[in-house]
C-alpha cells in the first residue's frame, strides 16, 4: 500500500511497529513518513494521528490490517478510531494475489454503526486473497458486536 501511496504522489503517513525505528532506523523510517506505534500504548497514537490532522496537518494515512502473518482473530481497532475521531474517511486498498492486482476500492465515511461499516468493508475484501491467504484474518473488529462509535 505504501508503493501505491509513493506513486499516487499524495502526502502520506503510515503506522508501523515501534522497534523499525529504533537506532539508525528511526529518522529514516520517519522521514519516509512513519509514525512508530508501542504495541502497550497502542491508543496513544490515535490521538497522536488526531491531534496532527486538528492542527491542520494534511495527509492521507496507511494502516495495513493486523493478521497478515496469521494468528489473529480480528483486526485492530485504531483506522477506524482514528477515522471516526480525526473525521477522515477511509480508501480500502488491496493487494489481490488471485488476479496478480493492487489498487485503491471504495472511499467510504465511517457511520459510526461499527457492524454496518465493517459489513461494506467485509463485502468489498470478500473476493480478494493476500500473500498467504491461509493467513487471512476476516475483517471483523473485537468490539464489533453490538458496538457503536
Amino acid at each position: 500500500m505504501l508503493g501505491i501511496a509513493w506513486r499516487l504522489g499524495f502526502p502520506f503517513r503510515w503506522l508501523g511497529k515501534a522497534s523499525l525505528f529504533a537506532g539508525w532506523r528511526g529518522p529514516i523510517m520517519r522521514g519516509l513518513g512513519g509514525i512508530p506505534v508501542q504495541r502497550d500504548d497502542a491508543a496513544r497514537v490515535v490521538s497522536e494521528v488526531v491531534a496532527r490532522v486538528h492542527a491542520g496537518e494534511v495527509f492521507g494515512l496507511v494502516v495495513t490490517p493486523d493478521g497478515t502473518r496469521g494468528g489473529n482473530t480480528h483486526w485492530k481497532s485504531g483506522f477506524y478510531r482514528i477515522a471516526r475521531e480525526a473525521g477522515m474517511p477511509v480508501t480500502l486498498g488491496y493487494v489481490d494475489r488471485t488476479t496478480m492486482t493492487t489498487g485503491l476500492g471504495p472511499t467510504i465515511e465511517l457511520s459510526g454503526d461499527v457492524r454496518a461499516d465493517m459489513d461494506r468493508i467485509r463485502a468489498f475484501y470478500a473476493d480478494k486473497s493476500g500473500f498467504h491467504p491461509e493467513r487471512r484474518t476476516e475483517p471483523r473488529l473485537a468490539n464489533e458486536d453490538g458496538a457503536t462509535a
